[in-house]
């Protein structure tokens, strides 16, 4: 009890401290009687879509709903243009903002397919689709918090929902459906509004705040002339993997791409930041499986981890933006290292001004970001008739710093960003005359501390990410020509956060969303080539636990087998 106590003496002191100091320091309270729901309620033998992730946390105040699009059908790739008027009875500034998305995709034969929904350029919510069921339709709930956004809502835009999808041709014949919508909550004494951003721009090229990343299309430089009081900035970004490589973590190097039937530039990729042609930031890619991935048989009726609805990353740019204050155009680029096929990426800029002041000054002070340069060690030896086996290890560490200063109507604040990641990635690679087997283990790690100081005071904000993902796969070619394909995989997302005020623990929290599919799979010859048949011994199991300092816990665990879901099991790590 003393214990608790003195933390939360510590906790009230640090709050009432940030409060009082507003600014760089401002702070949001939580209401405590806030409760994490499940996002979808799935049902016990049903091959419906499942998902054990949590809904956005909603405070306890008045809402209003604004529908974007009401059933739309997506049967082509033109984009499904909206309109949006602000809520007259919910004014801003809001606690929450969320987007929510409700899909359903008919019964029969589809590809998963990417959607995107951009709301005045930017986009606000990314994600790939389900595959259909052979004879049920099936439907998911997404949802995402937009709060930090919530400049982008308080005047009258145009938007599109952009999701390609294919009808009447080559057997494909299911139409995907989506509601769209936006949640305000309004602001009261226990759920104020946070700060948000001021401005939230898009990075385009040609007009398309969608771009794709190639190696004829190696980076995409966006110009921007922002205000002169802008006293802190991010960028959220996602790079989603396509085409030849959709499985980049499972890619060789290129030398044996070829003779294996495999993708290329090895099993490394990261997002590349550059402020006017400068290193300003690296993000890790995270190794989305999408629900045709692999094996379909792998993801029903439990998707990969972030399949429907892919998070971004938030780099910080802070320390530049004493740069970006001067009136003139300031150039934000983003690249893929190591991207040949191609990635659609997003990036948003989120600026934050001083309200204070009508001009801000600073400097960058230290740059130590350079470009990666992974190690790569390959055993793989193949005949003559590619035939062969080693093993493939790629890995990666950066280690940089990046400070910069701002001279505000508050004084001086000053913004150190460390970043540590490591990746490493081992395939062991067997291809004989009637086999081929890899086996992956890839470890990816980044631990991100920004430290922002003004006078004697300091906050941190460490976060650590882990991406790792294990993929064994074993295809074995049978008498009759048919292949079976073995594979299971385990794919997990973790994220821990821990703010400190003067070295003082004010807020922690901490994610982890697993999944571990396994699937037998035969493919099956045919005139036209393979065609997937059957699977059998399928089963999955993915759970999701998020726990904070303020008490909360959320713990969920799904099971299935033979692609129905079969239990759910609730709190089982919460104490």
């Amino acid at each position: 009890m003393k214990y608790f106590t003195r933390i939360t003496r510590i906790r009230i002191l640090a709050v009432l401290a940030l409060l009082a100091i507003g600014g760089a320091f401002a702070f949001a309270p939580v209401s405590l009687a806030q409760a994490i729901q499940p996002g979808s309620q799935p049902v016990v033998g049903s091959s419906l879509v499942a998902t054990a992730d949590p809904a956005v946390l909603r405070p306890n105040t008045r809402h209003c709903e604004v529908t974007l699009l009401t059933n739309q059908a997506f049967d082509d790739f033109n984009n499904k243009d909206f309109t949006f008027t602000p809520p007259a009875a919910c004014r801003g500034p809001w606690s929450k903002v969320i987007f929510t998305g409700d899909f359903s995709i008919q019964p029969g034969v589809q590809f998963d397919r990417t959607g995107q929904l951009f709301f005045g350029g930017v986009n606000i919510y990314f994600g790939t689709t389900a595959e259909p069921l052979a004879t049920e339709t099936d439907t998911w709930h997404v949802e995402r918090d937009l709060t930090d956004y919530g400049t982008l809502f308080t005047t009258a835009q145009t938007g599109y929902a952009s999701l390609g999808n294919i009808v009447g041709e080559d057997g494909l014949n299911s139409i995907i459906f989506g509601t769209f919508k936006l949640e305000f909550y309004e602001a009261d004494f226990l759920n104020p509004a946070p700060r948000t951003a001021d401005e939230v721009l898009p990075v385009q090229q040609g007009g398309n705040s969608s771009f794709q990343i190639t190696s004829s299309n190696t980076q995409v430089v966006q110009s921007f002339t922002l205000p002169k009081n802008v006293e802190s900035a991010y960028l959220d970004v996602v790079a989603q993997s396509q085409n030849a490589e959709e499985q980049w973590f499972f890619c060789v190097p290129t030398d044996i791409a070829a003779q294996l039937d495999d993708c290329q530039n090895t099993a490394f990729r990261e997002v590349e930041i550059s402020v006017d042609g400068k290193p300003a930031g690296a993000a890790p890619v995270y190794p989305w499986i999408y629900t045709g991935g692999l094996d379909p048989g792998l993801w029903v009726p439990i998707p990969g981890v972030q399949t429907l609805n892919l998070l971004p990353y938030r780099v910080d740019l802070t320390p530049f933006a004493g740069t970006l204050n001067d009136g003139q155009p300031h150039t934000v680029g983003v690249s893929v290292f190591n991207a040949y096929s191609y990635f659609t990426v997003t990036a948003q800029l989120l600026v934050f001004e001083d309200h204070g002041s009508r001009a801000v000054t600073g400097e960058v002070t230290e740059n130590t970001l350079t470009a990666p340069n992974p190690t790569v060690t390959n055993t793989v030896t193949l005949d003559a008739n590619d035939l062969g086996s080693g093993v493939v290890t790629v890995i990666n560490t950066e280690n940089f710093t990046i400070s910069g200063y701002v001279n505000t109507s508050h004084g001086r604040v000053t913004t150190k960003v460390e970043q540590q990641s490591n990746f490493k990635s081992v395939a062991n690679i067997t291809s004989s005359a009637t086999a081929y087997i890899q086996d992956n283990v890839n470890t990816s790690t980044t631990h991100a501390k920004t430290t922002t100081s003004e006078g004697p005071l300091f906050t941190t904000k460490e976060t650590d990410f882990s991406y790792p993902i294990t993929v064994n796969l074993d295809e074995e070619v049978l008498a009759n020509g048919n292949i079976t394909q073995q594979t299971s995989v385990d794919q997990k997302f973790e994220r821990d956060e821990t703010d400190t005020l003067l070295g003082f623990p004010i807020f922690k929290s901490s994610v982890t969303n697993e999944v571990t599919p396994t699937d037998l799979a035969l493919f099956v010859l045919t005139p036209n080539g393979y065609e997937l048949g059957q699977n059998s011994d399928q089963s999955s199991k993915q759970t999701y636990v998020y726990t904070d300092s303020f008490g909360r816990c959320y713990d969920r665990t799904l099971t299935a087998a033979a692609n129905v879901l079969t239990g759910i099991e609730d709190k089982k790590n919460c104490h």
